[in-house]
């Protein structure tokens, strides 16, 4: 059974949203546009053509500020290390089938394109792979260096070898003579924080313990490399601006709202 026209099988998204983000606490539910930050995220996942959007949270504030979104809500434990280890306690609770296809769509994505969630749902089901992301090139240098953005190399195949805050992967003789700007010919990609996995596999993942590389670099991704398991790496088709991780971010994302919203106005 395909999801449409376009062959897509079907498939489910579920957004972990934790309460107590340390940088910004309480963050599903500030305000963008006068709306909390979740229902924002909701809408984007029910534009991808989902049969199913599930919240998964730890605190029955959230539950309440997504009545009549149309999104189902599960209340998760509040003690877990990663958004997917939250997504398998809800795939155990809902009894999800093993092959169903799940989607992972962060909950501080208010801008996440339709297109690139339905190409992570594409390289999932094209690939092997248990496990499936996205990777975009870098817009430059400084975003290279930046430890906030992800950076992921792949293989010849378009797997994952490793994930990584630091710069990745280190071009040696341009960058002794010029760190400003990237040397030409290399694959430079910011990895995108959104994945797909079966159910089977998603729990699976959680019974893993946790690993060295994962807690150190805070990636969640590396347990599954860590343990042998491969992650198939697609380019986004479309634009995934910046998750909203401070207070600034916010701010900006208000500002880009606006715009939009503006646009929309003068073209209709």
């Amino acid at each position: 059974m395909s999801n449409d026209a376009d062959g897509l099988p079907p498939f489910i998204i579920a957004i972990p949203a934790r309460y107590g983000a340390s940088r910004l606490p309480g963050k599903p539910l500030r305000l963008l546009g006068g709306e909390p930050l979740i229902r924002h995220v909701v809408r984007r996942a029910q534009s991808a053509g989902a049969t199913e959007v599930v919240v998964a949270t730890d605190d029955a504030r959230i539950a309440e500020a997504l009545a009549g979104s149309g999104a189902h809500v599960a209340l998760t434990s509040a003690t877990h290390a990663s958004g997917s280890d939250r997504l398998a306690e809800c795939a155990t609770r809902l009894g999800w089938a093993d092959a169903a296809i799940v989607v992972n769509l962060q909950g501080d994505e208010p801008f996440a394109p339709a297109a690139g969630i339905r190409a992570v749902v594409a390289a999932l089901a094209a690939s092997g792979a248990p496990m499936a992301t996205l990777a975009t090139p870098l817009a430059g240098s400084e975003q290279l260096f930046d430890p906030n953005l992800v950076k992921v190399v792949r293989d010849r195949h378009g797997h994952a070898l490793y994930f990584s805050r630091a710069p990745l992967p280190w071009a040696r003789d341009a960058f002794a003579v010029d760190r400003t700007r990237l040397p030409d010919g290399m694959p430079f990609l910011r990895h995108i924080g959104i994945y797909a996995y079966r159910a089977g596999f998603l729990r699976a993942y959680s019974s893993l313990p946790r690993t060295p590389l994962e807690q150190a670099e805070s990636l969640e991704q590396l347990r599954a490399l860590e343990h042998g398991h491969a992650i198939a790496v697609a380019l986004s088709p479309a634009a995934f601006p910046p998750g909203i991780d401070t207070p600034d971010d916010l701010a900006r994302a208000e500002r880009d709202l606006g715009a939009n919203a503006a646009l929309d106005h003068h073209s209709g």
